[in-house]
């Protein structure tokens, strides 16, 4: 018994110290930083309550949030359909969806300018069409197009590896029984993927509030909680918002991760 716990001590070691270091010493250290500031502690309140930061951090929960739904959305239905479906190509469309996991984050931004900038593609389209150049890249959407896209990949092969554990005989049960091709999605195939779907949606979540390199690009116009971040320790010189700033974001995606880890905990998929 004494073994036992010798060896489960020490296996833990090594995750007990990497999380220390890299984890509870910088997020100590960030927070003991926001209060040396004039302001003192109510450097918080002031992140909270001013009417600059207070919008940063609702637009880039908001963001995020459109960024996950819309992920998941896309992810989900083609997850399933490539776990499912075997077709010429399949192989190179799924390596396709890998393609973005390549790009840092100001590739994607300058992909999103080549599509909806002054003279992206877009533009030129609608142009073309006689509704005037539509220009959405310096915008929220644009950020929108450009989380979604850097999400997917990171989505879509979850939603493929738990769909195919998915035993089908449980949907044609439920087809035999009468349910509707709605009611089976409802009731069968999501309440399965549930846990793969909170698991890869929490990740999604936290890689948008965080995502920099396409803010920089594109948030000519908008603030988020990143680029204020930016703004405030290398302009402005306030390390200390900075700071008090950086601990709420780190807060509020520990807390999406935290709940996801919850939900997910006690479902199971249903599997063969």
């Amino acid at each position: 018994m004494l073994k036992d716990r010798a060896l489960l001590l020490a296996l833990a070691a090594p995750a007990a110290i990497f999380f220390m270091a890299f984890f509870l010493l910088p997020m100590a250290r960030l927070f003991l930083v926001s209060g040396e500031g004039e302001a003192d502690w109510a450097v918080y309140r002031d992140a909270l309550f001013e009417p600059r930061y207070w919008r940063s951090l609702v637009s880039t929960v908001v963001l995020s949030a459109v960024t996950t739904a819309l992920t998941l959305v896309i992810s989900g239905i083609a997850g399933v359909f490539l776990a499912r479906h075997r077709f010429v190509g399949r192989d190179w469309l799924t390596a396709m969806l890998t393609l973005p996991l390549a790009f840092p984050g100001v590739v994607i931004g300058f992909m999103v300018i080549m599509l909806g900038g002054r003279q992206g593609l877009v533009p030129d389209l609608t142009e073309a069409l006689g509704l005037g150049r539509v220009v959405f890249a310096y915008s929220m959407l644009g950020l929108l197009v450009g989380y979604v896209y850097f999400s997917i990949p990171r989505t879509v092969f979850t939603v493929m590896a738990a769909a195919e554990k998915l035993d089908p005989r449980i949907e044609e049960a439920a087809r035999s029984l009468g349910a509707s091709p709605l009611r089976v999605v409802l009731d069968v195939t999501l309440p399965a993927l549930r846990p793969a779907l909170l698991a890869a949606g929490a990740i999604c979540f936290a890689t948008a509030m965080g995502a920099f390199g396409t803010a920089f690009t594109l948030a000519t116009r908008i603030n988020v909680l990143p680029m204020v971040i930016y703004t405030e320790f290398t302009l402005q010189a306030n390390i200390a918002m900075a700071a008090a700033l950086s601990f709420l974001l780190g807060l509020i995606t520990w807390a999406a991760l935290a709940l996801a880890r919850t939900l997910a905990g006690g479902t199971v998929a249903a599997s063969a």
